[in-house]
């Protein structure tokens, strides 16, 4: 220390230095938990009544660096070393041993990042910001990573180190400023940071360091930024010239197109909190969004309520650090009364969507007494706070939220028409049979009118599931359905379904006139009949409750012997899908009738149906030769009784592996494939699902058993080899058999990709994926085209 004192005549900066060298070594390299730094040094400012850590002078930064060796030696039994190479040999192994620390193994989990890999160690000379007052230091980005917007943005500090701006240690300044603070170290930077971003033709996130005056650039990378900045600098650089609408495409993550259609606040609701006083605290607005939850002011604590307890968590900190990583991700929104927009906190939220405000220096948080106090209201951990990411307000209690609409993104919705223009292209992909050559569509799973409505709204282009056992549980027809299940003879049985045909005749007419012009896929019923029956429990209690008082419910004793008749060992095995519809033909005739009946009046009307009908489960091909023929002969009958005519098809669900096994015989009837993949990784695996998840899938993931769970992505060296197969087989058949997926991974960007490889036509997933469905199949246009 005295050697550097002599060589540069400023005390002050080499004792700052060496006590930075002190706390960030004790903390990073050793281990030593950082608030036992922090607590000395704000107690020391408190003694000598200063604010700012600027305000110490040489002597003060003397004694806290012999302060914070002591605390070296207590925590860990030995002196602070003195020897540079034992220090520079100490942080190599850190920051090795750091790659299977908690917060980075958080971190890859969070970002997809595989585990088998390793970190690096860069070793470098640095210059320094707290040399004197004609240094200073920041973090900038070439655009504005909230917004998007073609503009320099970012915050610096003078007289200080990188550490104080990115952890948010003192309230940095806007980037601008420092023209006039340091204007030609300001030009320079603005000359630079347009060259790297013309080069890398990506946003940039840059550091720097000004030492005495002079600009030295301390690296860059490809900034971090919300879902709205990446889709407005994707579509900025292509109407700049700078890049390709192929990649801008590839800019942008799914996960993001997901975020931008999270819920916001209901303005109507935040403007009668604002009235009633409830507003407590104004901050950055670091990440966009919408967040309510309960507040608690540490990590772990935010971890444990979020993952063990299931509680939706806001965690506030004075300013977060690295190893907060674990806390922040678990929550629902971030609060900090310091820091800026490059602030860890600030960084960490955008890059996963967490909505989050820093800085709002108007709260106080005592970590002592577990409080936050702000508007001179006393908020205690466990209470409800709702925060605005895209404002930066803060309100006491809870907020309702509404979703955006689609129409509302007007860059989204050009970026998402270059997407389904690439995946439109003709001859883009070739298939494992020839056909199709262009890339997927898009359709969406709805059972009901508004549904249908949505994601078309949301550009689907089909409908690839509309499950009609949903509309029986209406309150309306639940008892009749519950007749039509008790009944003994088949004609009580077709009357009580006579009853059900206008209601799900009614249903699908306003599904085909949504849709018109496009396909909709109605899937026969499918689930077992005791889901449409009272719960046994509930019915035995009140027939045993009766017996006790002598009383006999006829009735209810009745329910009770026809639902326990009804019970099998393994239901989601037994008596469904098509099985059901071979002993109980009545039940999917009225549905075909259903079907076309509304197909007809919707045509009459003007309209253009294309319905699809599907028969679920369907595991030999003989099963189809016994009931599709009978299914056929109402479509024929109800449109010659209409007199209209309009296309259709009959096709099934590929379930079963054996259906897929089997393929090449099943297609000689089935004009269509629909993969239902849970069932299928179901029977594939031998898993239940809701078992699996419950008892051992979780682990098997944790321990590197399965890769993913194969309920969310598709397994592809299992399931998604017997659809390769199915597809390939299935062709060979009927060689314009059309093919698709409609389970939850019908939305999943990897399982799209798998989808894209192996020929399907479609993915169908929920409205409110299709959108992501959308950008991940023309991603995989892109990156698989022939």
């Amino acid at each position: 220390a005295k050697g550097m004192v002599s060589l540069t005549g400023d005390e002050r900066f080499v004792y700052d230095a060496y006590r930075r060298l002190v706390q960030m070594f004790g903390s990073v390299v050793l281990g030593i938990d950082d608030e036992a730094f922090e607590d000395v040094l704000e107690e020391y400012k408190e003694k000598k009544g200063v604010g700012l850590d600027t305000d110490l002078g040489a002597e003060d930064w003397k004694t806290l660096t012999a302060e914070f060796q002591k605390i070296v030696k207590k925590e860990k039994g030995f002196d602070f070393p003195q020897d540079p190479a034992e220090q520079l040999r100490m942080a190599t192994e850190a920051v090795f041993a750091s790659w299977n620390g908690k917060r980075a193994v958080d971190y890859r989990n969070a970002a997809g990042i595989p585990h088998d890999l390793g970190t690096a160690v860069n070793v470098m000379t640095m210059v320094f910001g707290n040399m004197e007052e004609a240094s200073g230091t920041g973090v900038a980005f070439t655009r504005n990573p909230s917004t998007g917007e073609n503009k320099l943005w970012g915050e610096y500090l003078m007289n200080a180190q990188g550490e104080d701006v990115v952890a948010g240690i003192r309230n940095a300044e806007q980037i601008d400023g420092l023209a006039d603070d340091l204007p030609a170290a300001f030009k320079e930077f603005q000359d630079i940071t347009k060259k790297l971003e013309n080069h890398y033709r990506e946003m940039q996130d840059v550091e720097f360091t000004i030492e005495r005056g002079k600009l030295w650039m301390l690296q860059t990378r490809d900034g971090k930024r919300t879902a709205k900045a990446a889709v407005q600098i994707a579509v900025d650089m292509v109407a700049e010239g700078m890049i390709s609408k192929e990649e801008a495409v590839l800019k942008v993550d799914t996960d993001q197109v997901d975020t931008l259609l999270h819920p916001q606040f209901d303005p109507a609701e935040k403007e009668k909190a604002d009235a009633k006083g409830k507003k407590v605290a104004t901050g950055v607005n670091a990440s966009p969004g919408a967040a309510v939850g309960r507040i608690y002011f540490d990590a772990n604590t935010a971890e444990q309520k979020s993952k063990e307890e299931g509680q939706d968590v806001i965690m506030v900190r004075p300013f977060t650090k690295p190893d907060d990583v674990h806390g922040m991700l678990a929550s629902k929104g971030i609060l900090t009364s310091e820091g800026g927009a490059t602030s860890h906190a600030a960084v960490v939220a955008r890059q996963f969507g967490i909505p989050c405000v820093v800085g709002a220096s108007d709260i106080q948080i005592s970590m002592k007494e577990r409080t936050l106090v702000a508007a001179g209201v006393t908020i205690k951990e466990g209470d409800y706070l709702s925060v605005d990411g895209t404002t930066g307000e803060v309100f006491l209690g809870e907020i309702p939220s509404i979703a955006p609409t689609l129409e509302e993104q007007t860059e989204l919705m050009e970026l998402l028409t270059w997407a389904d223009e690439i995946s439109a292209t003709k001859d883009i992909r070739t298939a494992p049979e020839g056909w199709p050559t262009r890339g997927l569509m898009v359709w969406a799973n709805a059972d009901y009118p508004e549904d249908a409505r949505r994601a078309r709204s949301y550009g689907a282009q089909g409908i690839g599931l509309c499950r009609t056992e949903h509309m029986f549980f209406e309150p309306e027809r639940l008892p009749v359905v519950q007749k039509m299940i008790l009944a003994d003879k088949v004609e009580d049985r077709v009357a009580a379904l006579d009853i059900l045909l206008p209601y799900q005749r009614s249903d699908f007419d306003g599904l085909f006139e949504a849709m018109t012009g496009l396909p909709v896929i109605i899937r026969l019923i499918d689930p077992p009949l005791h889901e449409f029956m009272p719960d046994e429990h509930e019915i035995l209690e009140e027939v045993i409750a009766n017996r006790i008082q002598n009383k006999v419910d006829q009735s209810k004793e009745d329910l009770l012997v026809s639902i326990q008749n009804l019970h099998e060992s393994n239901p989601m095995m037994g008596l469904r899908g098509v099985r059901l519809s071979v002993m109980m033909p009545e039940i999917v005739s009225m549905q075909v009738r259903a079907i076309f009946e509304a197909a007809a009046d919707v045509t009459l009307r003007g309209f253009e149906p294309h319905p699809e009908v599907m028969i679920p489960l369907t595991g030999h091909i003989n099963e189809l030769h016994f009931i599709q023929p009978k299914l056929e002969e109402i479509a024929k009958a109800v449109m010659e009784e209409k007199g209209v005519e309009f296309d259709y098809k009959f096709g099934t669900m590929i379930e079963i592996p054996r259906a897929g096994l089997t393929a090449d015989e099943i297609a000689e009837t089935a004009e269509f494939f629909s993969f239902g993949t849970n069932d299928l990784t179901q029977f594939t695996f031998g898993y239940s699902r809701d078992d699996a998840e419950r008892n051992f899938l979780v682990k098997y993931v944790e321990d590197g058993i399965l890769p993913k769970n194969p309920f969310q992505t598709i397994d592809t060296h299992g399931v998604g080899q017997l659809m390769d197969l199915t597809v390939k087989k299935g062709r060979g058949t009927r060689v314009d058999l059309e093919v698709g997926i409609c389970g939850e991974h019908g939305g999943d960007p990897e399982s799209i990709d798998l989808c894209y490889k192996i020929g399907l036509n479609y993915v169908s997933c929920s409205p409110f994926r299709v959108p992501i469905a959308r950008l991940a199949a023309a991603q995989s246009a892109i990156k698989n085209r022939k």
